[in-house]
Parts: structure tokens; sequence; C-alpha cells
């Protein structure tokens, strides 16, 4: 009888086959080929992240209404969608971490206490925790100042020119009449010094709320 043909090991398809994942946004396979040290891979097909791994200490995912996976303290409260067709403030509840074994769930975002608030500087959109207008405000995105409407810089300035030019008359006034006073008592000039100073402050004053941006309130939330 022949013997049988020596015995030839045939590798399983599945002990050669490169790690994949569903993309949490798609379901498309991910190939994880070389990305296993990192915490988030990006689909190809719908360009989204995707975590893989458990967050950093001391960090959470989240994702935005938008798809958008953003990464931020465990402490977080409130986060914003740094997307510029999104710009959604996200609220968040207690627990908000997305487990590497769990399918990623969108945060619904909660109606903010505040109004959003477009800056008269970069024209970025944030959310104004004040819940009344002529405020001052300082954008998030530019770190600059500008006024919550045009009724707080409007007053002020009509505020500083008119008493800057009391201020002026007054002066006006002591020089014309304090001349001989002011001859024997020298201390008479420091009035007449003191209420021009007053006035060009007050008018110094004037041209800076004069000029200042103005921020306009988007939509207000009761």
């Amino acid at each position: 009888a022949e013997l049988p043909p020596p015995y030839t090991a045939i590798a399983s398809p599945d002990a050669s086959s490169v790690p994949v994942i569903n993309c949490r946004v798609c379901q498309s396979l991910i190939n994880l080929d070389g990305k296993l040290h990192q915490h988030v891979v990006k689909c190809t097909v719908c360009n989204e992240a995707t975590p893989i791994k458990n967050p950093p200490s001391g960090k959470k995912y989240v994702r935005c209404q938008c798809n958008c996976l953003l990464i931020c303290k465990d402490t977080s409260r409130k986060i914003g969608c740094p997307r510029p067709n999104c710009r959604r403030i996200i609220t968040l509840g207690p627990v908000m971490l997305i487990p590497e074994e769990q399918p990623a769930q969108p945060a619904l975002p909660v109606q903010p206490d505040g109004t959003r608030v477009v800056c008269g500087h970069c024209g970025n959109t944030f959310l104004w925790m004040e819940l009344r207008f002529n405020t001052l405000a300082k954008c998030p995105h530019c770190k600059k100042i500008s006024s919550v409407g045009s009724a707080l810089p409007r007053r002020r300035c009509c505020a500083y020119i008119t008493i800057g030019m009391i201020c002026i008359f007054i002066g006006v006034g002591l020089t014309v009449g304090t001349q001989d006073f002011a001859r024997r008592f020298h201390a008479t000039y420091v009035s007449w010094a003191v209420a021009y100073l007053l006035g060009f402050i007050c008018l110094i004053r004037a041209c800076y709320w004069g000029a200042i941006k103005v921020s306009y309130p988007e939509h207000s939330f009761a």
C-alpha cells in the first residue's frame, strides 16, 4: 500500500488576518494594523474618529451630534464643539465616559442658561452666561473684550462727554474769574489743573466707549 502524503500545516485565515474594528458612526471596518498604540482611529469612509482604547487618565470621550469625537477633562460640565459648522455647546451629565467595548453614544446638547453672542472682533459665536444685555463680555476665542449690545457704550459715551465738557467749562470759568486771585495765591492754579485734567480724562473715556466693539446676541434662552 502507498504511504499517505506528508502532512503540511495550513495557516488559518483568522490567524493571519489583521485586527479590525467597526466605525461607531458608519459601521464600516477600520484596519487597526499599526494603529493599536493609538487611542482613537479615523474612519476612511466617513472621516470620523472612533476610540479603540480607554481615554487617558483624567480624560473622557464625548461625541457631539455632528459625530465629532471630543476628548475633554472628566470634570468638565460644558464643552463646545470646535467645528465651524456646528459650534454646539454641550452640557455633560455625570456619566459621559465611552468605554472601549461600548458603542459611542452621541451627547445630546442641553439648552444652556445664557445667550449665544457673535463676537464683534473675530465673528465667532460663544455662550454668554449673563441673562442681561448691556454688559461687557470677553470672547473665549480671541480673548478680546466687547460690549453685548450697543446701549451700554452709547450711554456711557454720552455721560463721559457731558461730564468732560462740564469740567472743562468749570476750568475755563475758574481761569477767567480767578486770574487776579491766582496771582496772589498760586495754589489756585491747582484747581484749574484739576478741572482741565478731569475734563480731558472724561473725554478720553468717551472716546474709548465710542470706539469699543459691539457683540450682538444671536439667540436668548429662558
